[in-house]
């Protein structure tokens, strides 16, 4: 007849199980008895009027405020046109013949605006003045129908 396959290590290592599994139940009895429960009352969370949440319902005596469903901006509000359409007076702080695009530097406001060859009515050079529109492009602000002053 042969020798148990039992060693003493493969004893102590379902031992050690063993004592972890009746712990861990021990800890869930506990748990199970300790928690506070309630049901679906103590779950419930409100929203109060400045939007934070609270475990107390709203009162019903206190009046709603009515919003006007046209007053909401969804996105990105519409931004107001700035003087499109009126003639600016700037200097040509950059102007690239090869490439076909430039900027003019607005002597007012000293905003930078992107001018391209097909805005042009007659030709300019850097450091001409010259009088421009504004026409929203793609990118922003884009200086069209520029002539020299």
């Amino acid at each position: 007849m042969g020798r148990s396959q039992e060693t003493f290590s493969k004893k102590e290592k379902e031992k050690k199980r063993q004592k972890k599994k009746e712990e861990k139940a021990k800890k869930r009895e506990e748990r199970k008895e300790n928690s506070a429960g309630g049901g679906l009352e103590n779950m419930l969370a409100y929203v109060d009027e400045f939007g934070n949440i609270t475990d107390t319902p709203p009162d019903p005596t206190k009046k709603k405020k009515e919003i006007k469903a046209e007053s909401i901006e969804l996105g990105v509000p519409k931004a107001e046109v700035e003087d499109e359409g009126t003639e600016h007076l700037g200097k040509v702080t950059f102007f690239n013949d090869s490439k076909g695009y430039g900027f003019i530097k607005d002597l007012k406001s000293q905003e930078s605006y992107f001018v391209h060859v097909h805005g042009l009515t007659e030709e300019v050079a850097e450091g001409d003045k010259v009088s421009f529109e504004l026409e929203r492009g793609q990118k922003g602000m884009n200086a069209v129908r520029v002539k020299k002053a």
